[in-house]
């Protein structure tokens, strides 16, 4: 089956929920509901603008398209098979296709978060594809993000055109900003991608803050540290 038709799939699901009644699986809907209220609560998010998802048991749950991250519902959130077509619940968002491409990238990763925050945001409108999007220029920077933050070239959301691309950039490392877009990160458990979705937003603002001056940078020694350190 092609990716086109995965996604398909994935806005026309039918048949029983996976897992259901499962504790664990609750737990996680409840979680994603709490930290995405927190999120769209102190300005992360606006309107239905970004979406969340992570891995239950051998499926995913993800946030529902046109959802607001701060009224969510956990019984709606929808959930995806293997092959990435609902299972249960409402249609998942249309960025399915760059959560599919990160956890294709990022075996480990068990969550996703995409954000459409104001300085990530506004970054990604200013730095050309391939650039390093911001320095690193704190410890949790780089324990949580990596050294180097790629940019992906603009594309339509909801399109497949970029899911090479996104893989591909994801592979080197837990984060992205998509150009003219937002951000995009990947976290071992789904506190960590908020946490690291969270200091991306807050290296970006550096980034303005500090925009024609001269910060200290962190030499390539404590760098290579503190990447030893890398919460992943």
């Amino acid at each position: 089956m092609t990716r086109s038709a995965q996604h398909s799939t994935a806005d026309s699901g039918s048949g029983a929920p996976l897992g259901a009644g499962d504790d664990a699986e609750r737990r996680l809907r409840d979680r994603i509901v709490a930290l995405g209220a927190s999120l769209f609560a102190r300005g992360f998010s606006v309107g239905s603008a970004g979406n969340i998802s992570a891995r239950s048991g051998d499926g995913v749950l993800m946030t529902p398209t046109n959802a607001s991250l701060g009224r969510l519902d956990p019984e709606r959130l929808s959930l995806l098979g293997p092959d990435y077509g609902r299972l249960s619940g409402d249609l998942p968002s249309k960025e399915v296709v760059l959560h599919r491409a990160v956890y294709e990238a990022r075996p480990d990763a068990r969550a996703v978060v995409h954000l459409h925050s104001p300085y990530a945001t506004a970054l990604s409108c200013l730095a050309q594809e391939s650039e390093q999007a911001m320095p690193a220029l704190t410890p949790y920077h780089v324990m949580r993000l990596g050294s180097r933050v790629p940019v992906i070239r603009y594309g339509r959301p909801g399109s497949d055109e970029l899911f090479a691309e996104v893989r591909d950039a994801m592979r080197s490392g837990p984060a992205a900003l998509l150009g003219n877009h937002g951000s995009l990160v990947a976290g071992a458990s789904l506190e960590d991608a908020v946490n690291a979705a969270e200091e991306l937003e807050a290296s970006a603002q550096l980034a303005f803050v500090l925009h024609g001056r001269a910060p200290r940078s962190l030499t390539p020694d404590e760098v290579s540290e503190l990447e030893r350190m890398r919460i992943r």
